[in-house]
């Protein structure tokens, strides 16, 4: 009977020590691809535009943002841009207007527009949310983007 105990016991020891081989190394997480960003470069005004593009990812350089669509300008020598990020809901729109903050220097809060201003890299950024959409103009003073803003916000239906 002792004998049938060791031969059981070590064959389950066997089976136990088989099983604390190394296993197999999970792949390297790869970063996802982004889904596709829609084409929202229709919103954007056509007066003084010098061009518009999609980015498939990271809007304005900015790793908590999705892809959107932005367009460059030059009016009466100054040029600037404006961008429009879609999102899946309005509450959505909000969580990345607060990311758009979060990597501003010194935002500060326009509450009529529900958003900020502030600098991003050397650059004067003005975003705010708008229904699903997270929109803005950057390189521009406040006291100049707002207007533009405000026309930008018109568009976003």
């Amino acid at each position: 009977m002792r004998h049938v105990l060791v031969v059981v016991a070590i064959g389950l020891l066997s089976i136990g020590l088989a099983g604390c081989g190394s296993s197999p190394q999970p792949a390297a997480k790869t970063e996802e691809t982004p889904p596709p960003v829609k084409d929202d470069t229709g919103l954007l005004p056509l007066a003084g535009r010098a061009n518009a593009r999609v980015v498939p990812n990271h809007l304005l350089g900015i790793k908590a943002l999705p892809g959107g669509s932005i367009a460059d300008y030059e009016k009466d020598g100054k040029k600037y841009q404006l961008f429009v990020i879609e999102g899946d809901s309005n509450q959505k729109a909000a969580f990345m207007v607060t990311d758009l903050r979060d990597a501003l220097k010194n935002p500060e809060y326009i509450a009529y527009m529900g958003g900020y201003f502030g600098d991003l890299n050397g650059a004067p950024v003005y975003g705010f949310a708008k229904l699903q959409y997270v929109a803005g103009v950057v390189g521009l003073p406040k006291d100049e983007a707002d207007p533009i803003a405000r026309q930008l916000a018109a568009r976003l239906q």
